[in-house]
């Protein structure tokens, strides 16, 4: 299939770097473009397979000691002048090393959540059991994750439910469900809360704006939830309000 997408703005947009504006664009064209949705797809799987080689690869102290020695060899053969260089080289080439490393070793717990939104937006299958009643999309998930929650009415209110399936996050079933908003796609993530967790997402009570996408999280009763999308961040509030006042 044609498609005239920019396919730099599909890599921009899976890294979060567009506009708002250009996001929500973007977003939609993925929803009607199979093969944009196909190319999102693959790239979100691609990060996700590496992500578990992250701090794997810290500098070790043998990278440490061939790096000095190279400098010291250098530093003897070169003039006073080449020896401040290489010097200054080296240690610039070291510190690289070291930077990338911690910086791998950093967890963005954040980009995965968005990873999965993403993943789902792209897929032409976004959920596993197609409903707009919570009393069908609710019991879908007994025996399939391990921890039970609620629903709240969305009948009457500006949210449609689309359906839910489950996905993993750190080899961990949750639930991901699909609310719509007029053309926007709402995922709300629940999955088991841990100490790790609640660390990484240490943040406000309210709803935050993050590379381009507004998301809400708290937790309650042992779990965790997310409420992450491209909509505006008072509708992302509301519908965050309305499963706190269901899992009280």
């Amino acid at each position: 299939m044609d498609c005239d997408q920019n396919t730099g703005a599909l890599g921009a947009y899976l890294d979060n770097e567009l506009p708002r504006n250009e996001t929500t664009a973007v977003s939609e064209h993925i929803a009607s473009c199979p093969k944009c949705a196909a190319e999102i797809a693959e790239l979100v799987r691609i990060k996700r397979g590496l992500r578990p080689a992250q701090g794997h690869f810290a500098p070790s102290s043998g990278l440490r000691r061939s790096v000095e020695q190279l400098a010291r060899q250098q530093n003897r053969r070169a003039s006073r002048l080449q020896l401040v260089s290489v010097a200054v080289f080296s240690a610039a080439i070291l510190l690289i090393v070291i930077a990338s490393a911690q910086f791998l070793r950093r967890p963005d717990h954040f980009v995965e959540i968005a990873d999965l939104h993403i993943n789902a937006l792209a897929s032409a299958n976004p959920v596993d059991v197609v409903s707009s009643d919570r009393h069908a999309v609710k019991p879908w998930f007994q025996g399939k994750i391990p921890f039970s929650f609620n629903l709240p009415e969305f009948s009457g209110t500006e949210f449609t439910l689309l359906g839910g399936r489950v996905v993993y996050f750190h080899q961990s079933p949750c639930a991901q469900l699909m609310v719509a908003l007029s053309q926007h796609k709402i995922s709300v993530l629940i999955l088991q809360d841990t100490t790790e967790l609640d660390r990484a997402f240490a943040m406000p009570a309210t709803v935050s704006h993050r590379s381009n996408f507004s998301v809400d999280t708290w937790q309650s009763q042992g779990l965790r939830f997310f409420v992450i999308g491209d909509a505006d961040p008072s509708a992302i509030g509301r519908l965050s309000q309305a499963f706190q006042s269901a899992n009280k």
